[in-house]
């Protein structure tokens, strides 16, 4: 057995910790500093995300990265339309949870509000806020994840995986990001922008960039169900 083997097969304490912390402090970042990601790092950073596993190893993830003026059009694109109710979703998606996943989606609203120092009242501000989502919480930096016109659930499953690759990848690098399934909202504006033709399904976006930690909305930390609630072991 070859000694990266054998490392593969016991980690160290160190690699167990820093793969702890990694996860563990994983966010979602709502505000952003302007500066850009280094061009070499962000290569670095989509190949990484590549290492994802999928079903026959089919690899059905298509990512498009905004940035720059690329970005600032996509943005006022958005603003034009998911901001004015104009939605053409290639997947639907309605939100109406119920029962304790309601209640978690309720909770984390409010937290983000009252760090807003929005009120219940304050509809202003709750478009605002919304607004927010499309401008990337100015992020100087949006992927747009597609999977190709012939994909389906068990696609979709696969995405997931290569977009949490992804967001872990950056965090090891000091990078913060927050998905957002808002950004799919206008499909057709989205590939307009890009270029490219409907053979490509928009999933979600992810905004990325250096997070501005003085910021109120990236104070939030949001509960998590604990393992006996999500998880059953069998024996």
């Amino acid at each position: 057995m070859s000694i990266s083997a054998l490392e593969d097969n016991n980690p160290s304490q160190n690699r167990q910790d820093d793969f702890t912390q990694l996860v563990t402090t994983r966010r979602s970042v709502r505000a952003f500093l302007p500066d850009p990601v280094d061009p070499e790092l962000l290569s670095k950073l989509f190949t990484l995300a590549t290492s994802a596993p999928s079903n026959c190893n089919s690899q059905p993830w298509l990512t498009h990265v905004v940035s720059g003026a690329s970005r600032d059009a996509m943005r006022e694109a958005l603003m034009r339309t998911i901001g004015e109710g104009e939605f053409v979703l290639d997947f639907p998606y309605d939100g109406k949870y119920t029962g304790v996943y309601r209640e978690r989606q309720l909770d984390v609203g409010l937290m983000l509000y009252k760090a807003l120092g929005v009120t219940r009242e304050d509809k202003a501000g709750k478009r605002q806020a919304f607004l927010r989502n499309l401008e990337f919480f100015d992020a100087p930096h949006a992927a747009f994840i597609f999977m190709p016109d012939w994909a389906g659930i068990r696609e979709a499953a696969d995405v997931g995986m290569y977009a949490q690759n992804l967001m872990l990848s950056m965090r090891a690098y000091g990078i913060s990001s927050c998905p957002q399934t808002i950004l799919g909202y206008n499909a057709d504006v989205v590939r307009k922008q890009l270029e490219i033709d409907s053979s490509q399904k928009l999933l979600f976006g992810i905004s990325f960039g250096y997070a501005d930690e003085t910021r109120p909305e990236n104070q939030i930390c949001p509960a998590r169900a604990t393992l006996s609630e999500v998880t059953k072991f069998y024996v």
